[in-house]
């Protein structure tokens, strides 16, 4: 796993991103060479070939990412992996049409880039196809072993089958099924006879739900010593998921550990970053807000604006401002969360929530201070307290200023029920762990595909 902006990222992805680096450049620096005459240094150095070869391969890649062609879990088969592709050379195809209409001299050589984009379409349909190939190799895959029994063993197991991009192979628990399960004697007799296998093993991950008294430690230490790697369980969801999961989750994990560092200094730099963007935002949205105005009133009767008091930073309550999206009476029966294909929702409504255009006036609350641009979402105090109640280390996500967007929001749905927020909050968990500017530049990364995509609307 490599970490950059405080996020993991499998070693794979990384190679794969940095492979189509020259796979895309490569593909037009070969057409131009073929197709500009016996000098092609003339328009690769004087007309701007190379700086232009330089934002289409930026621009490829962030089309590749757009189209989830870096997320496999995300992908439900191969063939879908090469339909993606024709979905992004097409797309490439139809900016670089659009560019050449609006502006003839961005071409350099005849046919250059009607060349390179067929050169691309081959090479890269061949490196996926080889890099997958390769990727499914034993030689090139981590075999582990899951010690533990349980719902935690379980899902992680169904995790690691799924996540194709972690590069692990599970070994199955079948042939150490004569052991006593959940004893101590049980786990050390399971590694024992993993030791004296003959086939690899790589990695033990260790996913006992109830350790005192039944953790093997001199085993595992002497797997250790051996040369295998010995993982825990939580810290490998972590890892991968970009979670803190709640089972298994205990108190002196938090105290000791190297994240929820928040000081002065890193939330100062977050205020000054937060106030920057949205007030650019703000300024950028002006000439839209009178016509969205327009419309909410036109829409259906009640206000433009609708406010309502949400939980802040230390759990102190504001009132948080949204363009108006259900009908005027739609709590008249009482707080409720917002549900798929909501009835409350008007027709303006749903396109405002799908495009985030009711989420603008939120922007004056970043300005005021009550939120910040990206963090948890702010929770209505009719939640808070039972949701506190019945969720372990809840009221830690208050530990920051709520935000517009967040890590559960790029990386998790819209949550309307108890296991819901649970999953949401593992997510808020990690992000205030790993509360840094990078991971905030990230998430608003992030926030743009989500926005374009239209997902996690409600």
């Amino acid at each position: 796993m490599i970490r950059l902006f405080n996020v993991y990222y499998s070693t794979r992805t990384v190679i794969r991103v940095l492979g189509e680096v020259p796979l895309v450049a490569g593909s037009f620096l070969i057409a131009a060479f073929w197709l500009s005459g016996p000098d092609p240094s003339i328009p690769l150095l004087y007309e701007d070939g190379l700086l232009k070869i330089a934002a289409l391969t930026v621009f490829t890649l962030l089309l590749t990412y757009y189209f989830d062609l870096y997320e496999p879990r995300h992908i439900s088969g191969g063939w879908e992996i090469y339909f993606r592709i024709l979905l992004v050379l097409s797309a490439l195809s139809f900016v670089l049409a659009a560019l050449l209409f609006w502006d003839p001299d961005f071409a350099f050589g005849h046919n250059v880039f009607v060349v390179g984009v067929a050169i691309l379409a081959v090479t890269l349909l061949i490196w996926r196809s080889v890099y997958e190939w390769l990727c499914n190799l034993p030689a090139f895959r981590e075999r582990v072993y899951v010690l533990g029994r349980g719902a935690r063993a379980d899902s992680l197991i169904e995790m690691l089958r799924e996540r194709r991009d972690a590069g692990m192979e599970v070994m199955a628990r079948e042939s150490f099924a004569t052991f006593p399960e959940g004893s101590r004697g049980g786990y050390a007799a399971e590694l024992d006879a993993l030791s004296a296998l003959h086939t690899r093993v790589d990695r033990v991950i260790v996913a006992i739900e109830e350790r005192r008294g039944s953790m093997p430690l001199h085993e595992l230490l002497d797997l250790r010593y051996k040369g295998f790697s010995i993982d825990d369980a939580n810290a490998l969801v972590e890892r991968l998921e970009g979670k803190l999961p709640l089972e298994g989750l205990i108190p002196s994990s938090l105290i000791f550990t190297d994240g929820f560092k928040i000081g002065s200094g890193k939330l100062l730099i977050r205020r000054l970053v937060s106030f920057g963007v949205s007030l650019t935002g703000l300024l950028l949205c002006l000439p839209f807000i009178p016509f969205i105005m327009l419309a909410v009133r036109l829409s259906s009767p009640g206000p433009i604006f609708f406010r309502q008091t949400r939980v802040g930073r230390h759990g102190r309550p504001f009132s948080l401002i949204k363009f108006r999206t259900m009908r005027d009476d739609a709590e008249a029966d009482g707080a409720i969360w917002a549900t798929a294909n909501d009835s409350r929702v008007t027709p303006l409504g749903r396109f405002l929530r799908k495009s985030r255009l009711d989420e603008i006036p939120q922007l004056w609350n970043v300005l005021k201070g009550e939120m910040s641009f990206v963090g948890p979402r702010p929770e209505r105090p009719e939640f808070v307290g039972w949701l506190a109640k019945e969720i372990p280390f809840y009221e830690l996500r208050h530990m920051v200023r709520p935000g517009i967007t967040g890590w559960a929001q790029v990386r998790y749905h819209y949550g309307a029920s108890l296991e819901e927020a649970k999953r949401k909050l593992e997510y808020d968990l990690y992000y205030v762990k790993h509360l840094s500017l990078g991971l905030d530049l990230l998430i608003m990364f992030e926030t743009i595909k989500i926005i374009m995509l239209g997902r996690g609307a409600r």
